[in-house]
């Protein structure tokens, strides 16, 4: 993980060989000290590791050893001589080191992945206002930080032969099985059957988002002031009425989060980890629950699907401007609220944040057959005890969908290893 903020990316994991001899404090893997001398209380993303250099129970930076007795200035001192190194094998020498995952994003993946199955399961009891406050509290943020985190993790797609297979691997072939099951599952259920793949169905829509946004990476990052031109692609996108063909109306309409995530760098995950910064964002949650609830019997679902336009949503360009915009600072402000809280430190549901595809593209088949059986619709369900039921059975799936059993079983469809694909790289 990252020693501190004026760490490297690309660091090697060896310790600085220039070594003062009063020093007894064992170096971090860059020589510019570690997570005791900067503060830093939990490991940023992404590619770094701890290392025998780093080991915790050494001695702390700045604290002394045991005072050693006072020589008679008579006397001659007596130094030991230097300890030899002792020589390393060079096959344990060149072995690579073991990465390790960084905890803090599994987790941000895991609470974010669970509310999906919640907000698709409250839409047939939305007539009732918790319903409605609580849809409108979880779509403010929740997918807007999930572009977030994928731009993030997109900053080093293009250099690595492996990424770029998954172009096809975890977008392409996994979107057109999807499309065809849902299709399936929706003619079993006594639809009509309905198959365009150029126009996703449902949850599918950000697969092809996520393939075009890793796509322009590369634009993205030759440009200068890439944040306010993606912020002004997203206002004008309003003006048109975009097409839902291959995602294009989401890919605007969310481009701004993913270009953010995109020139974001591990110390300003750092700086929401201050304590004063915490409390903010534990007010910020609370105060937006509460806009949710005082605005749920009136305002329109449409805005917080971040694809309508002007037009769509009844507004003049200069209130639909306004209403982006706004839209825009509330979503920022929740996703940096919840990075702020969500913990760092390794928990129970950290290994699930590492399987959010199978839950992702899974959870809509029972989603879609209680919805079929009516099972969404019991008059119960649309009040607070209906809420709190939902919430309970959708995290509850979610935990399920990312179990690894689940991937066991899904994954030669959702994660298939199309090897025989691609041309191997050249040894030179």
């Amino acid at each position: 993980m990252f020693p501190g903020p004026r760490a490297k990316l690309s660091d090697s994991p060896v310790s600085d060989t220039r070594w003062s001899p009063q020093v007894t404090t064992p170096r971090s893997p860059d020589g510019e000290g570690g997570p005791a001398d900067t503060g830093a209380r939990w490991p940023l993303p992404e590619e770094t590791f701890w290392s025998e250099a780093t080991d915790p129970h050494g001695v702390p930076p700045g604290e002394r050893t045991a005072p050693q007795p006072a020589v008679p200035a008579d006397r001659p001192v007596i130094t030991a001589p230097a300890a030899q190194p002792q020589p390393q094998p060079k096959q344990q020498a060149e072995q690579p080191p073991k990465r390790k995952r960084d905890p803090f994003l599994d987790n941000v993946k895991f609470v974010l992945i669970a509310l999906v199955p919640l907000g698709h399961s409250l839409v047939p009891t939305l007539s009732a206002d918790s319903s409605r406050s609580l849809y409108i509290f979880i779509y403010t943020f929740h997918m807007p930080l999930f572009v977030l985190i994928s731009g993030y993790l997109s900053r080093n797609f293009w250099n690595s032969n492996a990424k770029t297979n998954k172009l096809v691997d975890t977008f392409l072939v996994p979107y057109v099985i999807v499309e065809v099951g849902y299709a399936a599952l929706r003619f079993a259920l006594g639809q009509k059957w309905s198959l365009t793949i150029i126009d996703p169905a449902w949850l599918n829509w950000y697969l092809l988002a996520l393939l075009f946004w890793r796509l322009s990476t590369p634009v993205w990052k030759r440009m200068k002031y890439p944040v306010p031109v993606a912020i002004a692609i997203y206002l004008f996108a309003g003006f048109s009425q975009i097409s839902g063909d291959f995602s294009m109306d989401r890919f605007f309409g969310l481009m701004p989060f993913f270009v953010i995530g995109l020139v974001m760098q591990p110390e300003h995950f750092e700086l929401l980890n201050r304590r004063w910064i915490k409390i903010v964002s534990a007010v910020t949650v609370l105060g937006a629950a509460a806009v949710a609830i005082y605005i749920a019997p009136k305002a329109p679902l449409g805005p917080f699907y971040y694809k309508n336009s002007y037009q769509d949503l009844d507004l003049s360009w200069y209130m639909g401007l306004g209403l982006r915009i706004g839209l825009l600072v509330c979503a920022l402000a929740m996703c940096f609220a919840v990075l702020a809280l969500v913990p760092r430190k390794e928990t129970w549901y950290t290994d699930l944040g590492t399987r959010t595809l199978y839950c992702y593209l899974l959870h809509g088949i029972p989603v879609l057959i209680a919805k079929d059986q009516g099972w969404l619709e019991f008059p119960w369900l649309h009040g607070p005890l209906g809420v709190l039921a939902i919430s309970f059975s959708s995290f509850a799936l979610a935990i399920v969908l990312c179990l690894p059993e689940t991937r066991t079983v899904f994954k030669w469809v959702l994660e298939p290893r199309l090897t025989w694909l691609y041309r191997r790289p050249s040894r030179s």
